[in-house]
């Protein structure tokens, strides 16, 4: 698939729901200053305008390979997008507030498609379980921050490694833990036990509750 500016813009600016959307302070590039946009994340495709009435990106930053991070910096609740790379660039952001600074960085670092492997080793994992014949895992407790390391949290999508056992050889340190994955729990199916279910007919169930939710979450927010 060819991508150009037309076909970007378009994607940009179209009427389905995008996965966050706000103000957001940028740090220019070659300067100090910071600037006023409207952002709009949309699957990996982080946009941004000049203001929300704009028809038109300024520009675009693919969140493949990044880390977000909280910076210290002369904006209140900032926080950054760092690649890999010695000539990579770091775009420094800083919202509103402390829940829209929380809102974009937990969708940020959810919005590469190494998050979406995890996700998805993750069902597939929960699937086998209960073919199997086992219990549900217990989900995990999501938490507001992640730990800090060196006076900065740190997202990040990449796989945490298990401790080692008693005994063994120590494992090389760990990358930074990634964003807490969906909460595992049975889904009720509909029409027959889960362990004699096709993978599309989950992916069905689990995506109704998902639309649901998310419906309620937009009528909420629609609300004074």
């Amino acid at each position: 698939m060819k991508l150009n500016e037309r076909s970007l813009a378009f994607y940009a600016t179209c009427d389905a729901p995008a996965d966050n959307a706000g103000f957001l302070y940028k740090k220019g590039g070659r300067h100090a200053a910071y600037h006023r946009r409207w952002f709009v994340l949309r699957g990996n495709m982080l946009f941004y305008f000049e203001d929300a009435a704009s028809r038109e990106p300024v520009g675009v930053i693919i969140l493949e390979g990044c880390t977000v991070e909280l910076v210290e910096a002369a904006e209140e609740f900032a926080f950054a997008v760092r690649f890999a790379g010695a000539r990579a660039r770091t775009y420094v952001l800083a919202a509103e507030s402390q829940a829209a600074m929380e809102g974009w960085v937990k969708a940020l670092s959810r919005a590469s498609f190494d998050y979406l492997r995890l996700v998805v080793r993750e069902l597939e994992q929960q699937l086998a379980a209960v073919r199997a014949g086992g219990g549900p895992v217990p989900p995990r407790q999501p938490r507001a921050l992640p730990p800090k390391e060196n006076g900065c949290a740190v997202w990040s999508a990449e796989t945490p490694v298990a401790p080692a056992p008693a005994g063994a050889a120590p494992s090389p340190r760990p990358g930074p833990e990634p964003p807490p994955l969906p909460p595992r729990r049975r889904a009720s199916a509909p029409n027959g036990p889960l362990d004699s279910a096709s993978f599309a007919q989950l992916h069905e169930w689990y995506g109704q509750e998902v639309r649901a939710l998310r419906s309620q979450w937009l009528r909420s927010q629609a609300q004074p």
